[in-house]
């Protein structure tokens, strides 16, 4: 979700005066009988060339649940010039994701995410196509099938055994806390590079979790940056972006990236070179594509298609495990009694083996409800990923026509009180016996999205998820630093992490 900085906001307004007139014939024209007959949703009073966006606080998804309070679950906003459809029910959130997932399943084509994706080649970002639909076939039966992603389990268990050891390690000679959010930034990213890349964190350019944390959040800035071009004319447009370099910085985030996925890719073509034992998932991509040469769509599939999907498991894989899995954390200790009714089913499942392996994982019943209720409260997207609308259609009534921007609010779906019993308090409990759950058939609980466009990586994700947390509340006791309390934890929500400092006690000594 873009937003508007106060320096642009000004810049705007010192804009606006002397086009005032040339906007007065527009607005006439939005007045015509054509325009009057349709059934528009609500929408909040906008100023001219700006329209809404300085309507829009940080972070998003909460700002315009306040405004959905108003002008109710189906409501226009303009960004600009762009209009966009914002949801806030799991009524609505039904209507665009199942019942006119068809009608609304592309992408906005945006100049940081053309640049990132090599003109749209990925799978998260691509307009709707038939390249697209043969991208994420690929990566649906050949990068994240259960099959494939079960085929990992000994890479995962020696990260994890790893981060033990070194956690361990710490705790036994300092009393001091460690930064548990660069210490799971660093488990996912190596899980990560290992089964994705073929190669250890620390042989990258990035060698630790500070640093992958660093790139990825590059990496968002750029893709939720907002370029003037694409949301006012062109020469308003064009002096917004050299005023704040929008255009130096994404040259600077592409070569950089471009460089790191190109080295990969160059690397596996190089005969010889030392493997794991699995086949990883760039191995997997250049072995498809060449067993499915020819075009596809419009798009070559080739290295370039390659290098599009690694951006997406680098930001899919990695901000979405770790940062799930810090608020996990931050929810246990916020929540004592949680802590402890989850650190007792994992140790009397585990008992004296003093070894948590996935084939445990069956049995942590309330491990998977806590994910689940840590996924409802902080969704790694509470903005689902923007769609387009391709062709006109309804949406509870109201009409939509095409290039529309559909925006569907999940961060106030999963905390809307005609839904959920106590929507702001953690409570795994909630999920028990429940049918709810995440594979996009749940209109109220979208935190990997549903329809075309949900997240093919689900399996993958989750099970890196249960595995890590259930290691990390069965080996240790976990407190707050200098007398902390639970209650000063800070849980406010934001566009990155901050550190999550814990003191560690072994609680099982091998």
């Amino acid at each position: 979700m873009a937003l508007i900085t106060p320096v642009m906001f000004w810049l705007l307004l010192l804009l606006l005066i002397p086009i005032l007139l040339l906007l007065k014939k527009k607005q006439n024209v939005d007045k015509t009988p054509q325009n009057k007959q349709k059934h528009l949703p609500p929408s909040p009073p906008k100023l001219p060339l700006i329209g809404n966006l300085h309507q829009l606080g940080s972070p998003p998804h909460r700002s315009l649940l306040q405004l959905s309070k108003k002008y109710g679950p189906v409501m226009v906003l303009h960004l600009g010039r762009v209009p966009a459809v914002v949801i806030s029910s799991a009524e609505a959130a039904k209507d665009v994701l199942k019942t006119n997932d068809l009608h609304c399943c592309s992408r906005p084509t945006y100049a940081g995410s053309r640049r990132l994706t090599y003109n749209y080649l990925d799978v998260a970002f691509s307009p709707y196509s038939d390249y697209w639909r043969a991208i994420r076939k690929i990566c649906v039966v050949e990068l994240f099938s259960v099959k494939r992603v079960q085929s990992y389990r000994s890479i995962r268990e020696e990260e994890v055994a790893k981060m033990v050891k070194s956690i361990s390690d710490h705790s036994s000679s300092s009393v001091a806390p460690v930064d548990v959010s660069e210490m799971l930034f660093a488990l996912v990213a190596s899980i990560v590079f290992r089964v994705g890349f073929g190669t250890s964190l620390q042989s990258s350019n990035y060698k630790s979790g500070k640093a992958i944390h660093k790139l990825l959040h590059d990496i968002e800035t750029m893709l939720g940056g907002m370029s003037g071009a694409e949301y006012f004319p062109a020469w308003i447009g064009w002096i917004i972006d050299r005023i704040t370099g929008v255009q130096k910085k994404f040259d600077r985030i592409t070569r950089e990236l471009d460089a790191f996925f190109q080295q990969l890719v160059d690397d596996h073509l190089t005969a010889g070179r030392k493997q794991e034992e699995h086949e990883d998932i760039i191995d997997a991509l250049l072995r498809t594509l060449k067993e499915q040469t020819g075009l596809v769509g419009a798009a070559q599939l080739g290295h370039a298609s390659v290098k599009a999907v690694l951006l997406n498991l680098l930001l899919g894989g990695i901000d979405t495990g770790a940062i799930t899995m810090w608020w996990a954390m931050a929810e246990l200790v916020k929540n004592p009694r949680v802590m402890k009714k989850a650190q007792q089913e994992v140790r009397n499942c585990i008992g004296n083996k003093g070894l948590v392996s996935e084939s445990d994982m069956e049995q942590l019943e309330y491990l998977k409800m806590i994910i689940k209720e840590t996924l409802r409260l902080h969704p790694p997207a509470p903005m689902i990923l923007p769609r387009e609308a391709m062709s006109h259609f309804k949406i509870q009534g109201y009409d939509v026509d095409p290039r529309t921007l559909i925006l569907v609010n999940e961060g106030a779906i999963a905390r809307d009180p005609k839904i959920w019993n106590d929507p702001e308090k953690f409570l795994p409990e909630r999920f028990d016996g429940s049918s709810v759950d995440f594979r996009g058939q749940h209109y109220e609980y979208l935190p990997f999205g549903a329809g075309r466009r949900m997240c093919p990586g689900i399996y993958m994700a989750t099970t890196t998820l249960e595995f890590g947390l259930a290691n990390l509340v069965y080996w240790f006791d976990w407190k707050l630093p200098n007398g902390m309390k639970a209650e000063d934890l800070d849980m406010e929500e934001s566009t990155d992490a901050s550190p999550l400092l814990l003191v560690p006690e072994i609680f099982y000594q091998n």
